[in-house]
């Protein structure tokens, strides 16, 4: 069991932290052998149901990891205590689950725990890349250089994921917002103008007698569209949560137009920067092959980056299977290949990653400069076919009255 204490040194110095123990008695005895008096002594597990609330209710974003990391790296490379280090950002961290965590975290070292046990304790928050590499810079004694280059590459990962979800939000915000309006006008405002087009008894155009009948399907079968909406929804979500739909849905989103381009190259970035990071950080290329995988959110680049892993611990190369994957550029299996001849493959894989990195921004910046006149031309288009709809037929009983 573990309990958190307050105690006072010889020194009359306060101390706080968590220890394991069979019993409080036990707990005590110990403290009391390192000459410390006790003042308070509590179970631990009295927090449990406060904690399982936080971990259902609570979310810590990625942002907030990358902050944490950096804040980390600049108080221990200042020479800060790791545990005065955890404690003064959990004292200062606004979100409730994330300062759980940290402070966790503080009592497990002050108890004795590696950094990189405690880290692995919370998986969600802390990735499996972001633990291992701890775990290197522990073995090595190198444990603040370690949080300094994760705190580079976690920030430079975010810009980059950052960068390509916030082109993607635009063009679904106007098309999501276009969707609903269009449904609106068929659901209450066509119907108002259909039957006083129809009250003058003449001919309607095919363009307005297509709007009119989309609007007709819409207002007798709004429940239907509700419902397919509804269940085509919960449908999707559980087809990518189960593995075979994942892939599905991850190869398609591979095979996009543009779209297909950007995450590719996101994906390359993303694994040779990882890939490179792990190695210079001491890690065997084998455990770095399975972990630098296993955090790219894609099956299919998983199922190639586990390929590779299987054919190194046969023997073989990296480079060997990544030339006979379409989804992997030559260029990056030859240059992978002269990384592994001359054995300089964490600085090849980093020229790499900048170059894919570059790649994203261009094609990001460029895609930005160029979505919003095609979506401007689009919906443009489609605002023409409802005004036509609606004022071709006044403009013909217009023509009528004045013939």
């Amino acid at each position: 069991m573990k309990y958190n204490y307050l105690a006072r040194t010889q020194k009359g110095e306060i101390q706080t932290g968590a220890i394991e123990a069979p019993s409080e008695s036990a707990a005590i005895e110990t403290l009391q052998s390192h000459n410390l008096v006790v003042v308070a002594i509590e179970l631990l597990e009295k927090k449990a149901f406060l904690s399982m609330n936080l971990k259902i209710f609570g979310r810590v974003s990625k942002k907030e990891v990358v902050i944490f990391c950096r804040q980390l790296s600049i108080l221990v490379g200042s020479e800060v205590p790791v545990v005065q280090s955890l404690k003064s950002l959990a004292a200062q961290t606004s979100n409730r689950t994330f300062k759980e965590i940290i402070d966790h975290i503080a009592s497990d070292v002050e108890g004795g725990t590696l950094l990189s046990k405690s880290f692995e304790k919370y998986p969600k928050v802390f990735s499996n890349f972001y633990v291992n590499l701890i775990r290197a810079g522990e073995a090595a004694g190198r444990l603040q250089a370690s949080l300094e280059f994760l705190a580079e590459h976690l920030e430079k990962e975010y810009y980059l994921i950052s960068k390509v979800q916030r082109a993607m939000y635009y063009p679904g915000f106007v098309l999501g917002a276009f969707v609903l309006i269009f449904i609106g006008m068929m659901i209450w405002v066509v119907p108002e103008l259909t039957d006083f087009l129809e009250g003058f008894g003449v001919e309607l155009p095919l363009i307005t007698r297509i709007i009119i009948g989309i609007s007709n399907f819409c207002v007798s079968f709004s429940w239907l569209i509700g419902l397919v909406a509804v269940g085509g929804g919960l449908g999707f979500w559980y087809f990518i949560k189960i593995p075979v739909g994942r892939e599905i849905f991850d190869r398609i989103k591979l095979r996009l137009p543009i779209l297909g381009n950007v995450l590719r190259q996101t994906y390359l970035a993303h694994f040779t920067k990882n890939l490179s990071t792990l190695i210079k950080g001491g890690l065997p290329i084998i455990q770095a092959l399975e972990i630098s995988g296993s955090v790219i959110n894609n099956k299919v680049f998983q199922k190639i980056i586990s390929k590779a892993r299987d054919e190194v611990s046969r023997g073989s190369s990296i480079s060997s299977v990544f030339e006979k994957e379409t989804l992997i550029p030559p260029v990056v299996s030859q240059m992978i290949k002269t990384g592994e001849k001359t054995g300089r493959l964490d600085y090849i894989l980093e020229n790499l990653a900048n170059f894919y990195t570059r790649e994203v921004d261009n094609i990001v910046d460029n895609l930005s400069s160029l979505i919003e006149p095609i979506l401007i031309v689009c919906l443009g288009a489609m605002v023409a076919v409802l005004m036509s709809a609606i004022l071709l037929p006044i403009y013909s009983m217009s023509q009528s009255i004045g013939d």
